[in-house]
């Protein structure tokens, strides 16, 4: 029998890692409660370019780092699923663009409004205030030093874009 692994052993990009993965996974069990259970997380991917724009698949192609083919295929899904449609482009006819239908903006609503549950639920179970009281919570320092981290690391800029591309 393995030995179990202790969390606080981990290092930070793996915690971090796991943290987020389990955020996810709570958020995706909200959503499916609300009727959204058919969204996966790496849909996410996909809506974040179609919450200020209307890309084309190409687009959504390249900024998602994957094949035509690929993009085709999972915009393809979420159009079958109801949460996107294609729409001419007002300039070529032979164009066309990607954008979020009425579901799929109530879609990203209930995503909000979930990650704003779990991040309420997550301040209360880290209480009023941390040890030395001076810089808030300990949810509140806690998000200060990911997101220092995140800058440290480069991924600021991806997320001014909108542009944090799935794992490979």
């Amino acid at each position: 029998m393995r030995e179990p692994v202790e969390p606080s052993a981990l290092d930070i990009g793996s915690l971090a890692l796991f943290v987020g993965l389990a955020a996810g996974t709570a958020v995706q069990a909200d959503l499916a409660s609300q009727g959204f259970g058919d969204l996966r997380m790496s849909h996410g991917y996909v809506f974040q370019h179609l919450v200020d724009g209307r890309p084309t698949v190409s687009d959504l192609a390249a900024k998602l780092d994957m094949t035509q083919q690929g993009a085709s295929k999972v915009v393809a899904e979420l159009e079958r699923l109801g949460y996107v449609e294609r729409l001419p482009s007002p300039r070529d006819a032979r164009v066309r663009h990607v954008a979020l239908t009425g579901k799929g903006r109530q879609a990203v609503t209930a995503a909000r409004h979930a990650r704003e549950r779990l991040e309420a639920r997550l301040r209360k179970r880290s209480g009023e205030a941390t040890a030395h009281g001076t810089r808030g919570t300990a949810f509140d320092v806690t998000r200060a030093v990911l997101v220092d981290l995140l800058d440290e690391l480069g991924g600021t800029a991806a997320v001014h874009r909108r542009d944090v591309r799935p794992p490979h």
